[in-house]
Formats: C-alpha cells, sequence, structure tokens
C-alpha cells in the first residue's frame, strides 16, 4: 500500500510569485506544476515579446512588450484570487493530499495591498501609453 505524499503549497508564497513573477507563469508552476496550461500561456508571452524585440528592432518599445504586461497584470490578477480565496477553499484545491492547513496571517494581507497598488498602476499607465500611442500616435511622450 503507497500513500500519496503532497507538499504543502503556502499560499502567501504563492501569492507573492504572482505578484512579482506573475509574467512568467510561476506562481502557476508552483500551484499546478510545469504542465499547466496558463503557466505555459504566460511562458509563451514571454517567448512572443522575445521575438518581438528580435523581430522589431525600431519599433516603439511599447509594442513588443506589450505581451508581457499583459501576462504581469494577468499575474496581479491571479495574485488577488490567490490570496483572497480562503483557506479552507486553498487547501482543498491545491493542499488534498497534505497533512497540514492553512493559515493566512498579516503578510497576506499586505501582499494584498501591494498587489492593488501595482496591478492598478500597471494597468491605468499601460492603457494610457496605449491610447496615446494609438490615437495621438505617441505626441505625449
Amino acid at each position: 500500500m503507497s500513500s500519496v505524499r503532497t507538499t504543502h503549497k503556502n499560499k502567501t508564497a504563492a501569492t507573492f510569485l504572482a505578484l512579482t513573477l506573475g509574467w512568467g507563469g510561476v506562481h502557476r508552476m508552483l500551484l499546478g506544476g510545469a504542465r499547466d496550461p496558463l503557466a505555459l500561456l504566460h511562458l509563451g508571452a514571454v517567448a512572443a515579446t522575445l521575438v518581438l524585440l528580435a523581430l522589431l528592432p525600431r519599433a516603439n518599445i511599447f509594442y513588443p512588450l506589450l505581451p508581457i504586461i499583459v501576462s504581469a497584470i494577468a499575474g496581479c490578477i491571479e495574485a488577488l484570487v490567490i490570496g483572497l480565496m480562503p483557506d479552507e477553499q486553498f487547501d482543498a484545491r491545491y493542499n488534498v493530499g497534505s497533512s497540514r492547513q492553512s493559515d493566512s496571517q498579516w503578510p497576506l494581507a499586505l501582499l494584498l495591498v501591494t498587489t492593488m497598488l501595482v496591478g492598478t498602476t500597471v494597468l491605468i499607465a499601460t492603457m494610457s501609453r496605449l491610447f496615446d500611442l494609438l490615437y495621438t500616435g505617441g505626441a505625449y511622450g
């Protein structure tokens, strides 16, 4: 008889990874493994950015970086989803075979506030720059 051992996944660590390295899908690899489809989608955005940087060396830098910026915004949204998920639901989804239970503390709240600050700033800045480039041709910077 073999018992299934699962490492306990930390909700605060997953939220931190989604905030800092969400553009690369590292948090998805922690939670779902290296074959997670959303992690591969994040990696595809990184690859698309590298290809666009190589193919469009004279283009405005904003356009080739757009896939990774969108991936970073998605990472911030995923950080909020993971961080705001109740501990019981997180354990039922990601810690099925673990004997430990998640117990989120105040660092998670600080991460969520930071995520809101960073995520909204990046989103508003991206929208502003995109509209500037599309409607004025970059006349404002």
